[in-house]
């Protein structure tokens, strides 16, 4: 691949009009990407006794001329599913799939049909309704695996004849999450147990499509999927991505191809770092310096950063960088992951990694002095000043326009790396300490947590943040996201507050791949191979009653190095395959058919355009080559 270093090369534009024509936005990130429509194509949808409204005659006209001719991609087998299924039963025919095949969602819309295998923790209500936006969602899903094979949407029908054809039904007695997925001869069944079962369902049955299928050259006449009973549930609730965009900006079309990349893997959680030092990337209607100023940086570092040394022989790109995303584009994202269940948590950092803030409006630090946007990577002294009341009246106005765009139950403030060094000499800070009756300096910053997760419980959220707010003391609602390594996590487990396990050691990747660092693009520093996130255990040193605090796991990739989405995807890939594996399978993964699963999984990122760090797949995981 062809990784950019120097994050001077890309270059911004200056907007001529618009909303946003003051701010420098990234080449190419324009951010003209519409809405997703492909349910406007889906040929008609029969759920409940009623017709969805969708579009058309044209899809079925298409059907019946795209059947005609294209050839036909034959079944691949062994079956090679990621993340890990339960149990994976063969057998020796294949179902063929055409642009006539009919689907049927009748069954998940109307409720149980009491069969299945009964397998997890967690069953679904028999009394739990499936919305028309889930089934429509679900129906999408169908929609995408159709539509690059055969040109068109699939074609919806009330009822399925007794042979042939692709039939959801609920199960109630399945996990939650779960499904059951039949290949036969004569048709496709797939029990699950909700909406979001259905999908992974869905997922699932992507991977049994011939890779060539993925993307092929020109519509085919035929696809065959192997003869194949698939049981199937998630171990753990939470299975996350953080993607860091205040570094490095990503287009929302790229934030999308992420969402993608996640639903591949049954992957339900984007944590989106919106907010650092070194970019403000969302829009605050109530604060408009915040995007005007806060979003641009005059320049930026190249090379690796020396850690607060910075003198003549650092180097800069003197160009400036800037983006954000409107209010209009984060509810698009928002609801483009919605429709692949995947929940957006957005960070809005608090009371550390403020510069941006700080540079934007220059009465929320302890000084009152206007600050540019930071251009280095490395932790700032310059952070909110919680002894100002305007601090607080700001982060709530803040958070009470992010709480509109995102319907999370989860709202994460940061915590992490906040410097007291500024509160030490602040009068304002001072003086808050002497009437709270704070011991020290690290208790004003468990005061300002405190007081926010307050003020989101008074919304009917709750507040997650990174590990650093167990030091002033949380409240047992607190989520704890536990980075450096799992002792937080461990002890907000043991103390009965909910945890996602994250620690640097297994999940920052933005770590090297591989010991051959020369060879690789510029990263942030260690080392950790496709092998050792594999082998990550979040439940280590708990006992039973403790694990069921652990929520599940995240991936975090920090993107101070990482200047375009080619390098993201290549850092990610093949990394997330593992962690996703952990998260999904934690309790029946196996490394050795792990890694032959993962040769296919690789066929499917060519199949899918998405780039991978290709000496992953070497014997040792250790090569440089890529």
């Amino acid at each position: 691949m062809n990784c950019v270093t120097n994050p001077g090369v890309r270059r911004p534009e200056i907007p001529t009009g618009g909303g946003r024509a003051a701010t420098l936005r990234r080449l190419g990130s324009r951010n003209d990407v519409r809405s997703d429509s492909r349910s406007d194509a889906w040929s008609g949808l029969w759920i409940g006794g009623r017709w969805l409204r969708m579009a058309a005659a044209v899809g079925i006209a298409v059907t019946l001329l795209a059947t005609g001719c294209g050839r036909v991609i034959r079944a691949e087998r062994p079956v090679e599913v990621i993340p890990r299924p339960v149990e994976v039963v063969e057998a020796g025919g294949c179902f063929r799939i055409t642009g006539r095949t009919a689907c049927s969602l009748a069954g998940l819309a109307e409720g149980s049909t009491g069969s299945g295998t009964g397998e997890g923790s967690e069953s679904v209500s028999a009394d739990r309704a499936v919305g028309k936006v889930e089934l429509e969602a679900v129906a999408a899903a169908l929609d995408d695996l159709f539509t690059p094979c055969f040109g068109h949407s699939p074609r919806w029908v009330e009822q399925l004849p007794q042979r042939g054809g692709i039939r959801f039904e609920r199960c109630d007695t399945l996990a939650a999450g779960g499904y059951r997925l039949a290949v036969r001869r004569d048709g496709i069944t797939i029990h699950a147990a909700d909406a979001s079962g259905a999908y992974y369902a869905v997922q699932t049955l992507r991977q049994l499509l011939p890779t060539a299928a993925l993307h092929p050259d020109n519509p085919l006449r035929a696809v065959e999927i192997p003869e194949v009973t698939i049981s199937d549930h998630p171990c753990m609730a939470y299975r996350g991505l953080m993607l860091d965009v205040a570094r490095h900006f990503f287009t929302v079309d790229e934030v999308k191809r992420t969402l993608d990349l996640m639903a591949l893997h049954k992957m339900n959680v984007f944590h989106w770092h919106l907010t650092d030092d070194q970019g403000w990337r969302i829009e605050i209607l109530r604060y408009p310096e915040l995007t005007r100023v806060g979003s641009v940086r005059r320049r930026t570092l190249i090379g690796k950063d020396p850690g607060g040394e910075y003198d003549e022989s650092c180097r800069y790109d003197e160009t400036p960088y800037g983006g954000y995303y409107t209010q209009e584009e984060i509810r698009e994202v928002v609801d483009y992951a919605a429709r692949r269940f995947i929940t957006v948590i957005p960070e809005i950092e608090f009371p550390g990694h403020a510069v941006a803030a700080l540079a934007s409006y220059p009465w929320l630090g302890c000084t009152g002095e206007r600050y540019e946007v930071r251009q280095t990577w490395d932790i700032d002294d310059r952070v909110f000043c919680p002894g100002r009341e305007s601090t607080f009246e700001f982060i709530e106005g803040v958070l009470d326009e992010v709480m509109e765009l995102f319907p999370s139950e989860w709202i994460h403030i940061g915590g992490d790396e906040c410097p007291t060094k500024m509160w030490a000499r602040c009068p304002h800070c001072r003086e808050r300490m002497r009437t709270e009756h704070l011991a020290d300096l690290r208790g004003l910053q468990g005061y300002a947590t405190a007081r926010i997760e307050r003020f989101l419980q008074a919304r009917g959220r709750q507040l997650i943040g990174w590990d650093e707010i167990l030091e002033g003391g949380v409240t047992p609602t607190a989520v704890v996201m536990s980075w450096r390594g799992t002792e937080g996590g461990v002890q907000a487990a043991r103390q009965g507050n909910r945890v996602v396990m994250s620690p640097s050691t297994y999940c920052y990747f933005d770590y090297y791949q591989t010991r051959d660092t020369a060879s690789e693009p510029l990263a942030w520093g260690g080392f950790l191979p496709l092998e050792r996130v594999y082998a990550f255990d979040p439940l280590e040193g708990l006992d039973p009653g403790e694990r069921r605090c652990v929520l599940g796991v995240q991936a975090n990739l920090w993107t101070e190095y990482i200047p375009d989405f080619d390098q993201a995807q290549y850092m990610l890939l093949p990394r997330l395959s593992a962690l996703a594996e952990v998260g999904w399978s934690l309790d029946r993964r196996d490394s050795a058919d792990f890694r032959r699963r993962l040769d296919r999984q690789a066929q499917r990122f060519d199949a899918l355009g998405y780039r991978y760090a290709r000496h992953a797949f070497d014997a040792s995981g250790d090569s440089g080559e890529r």
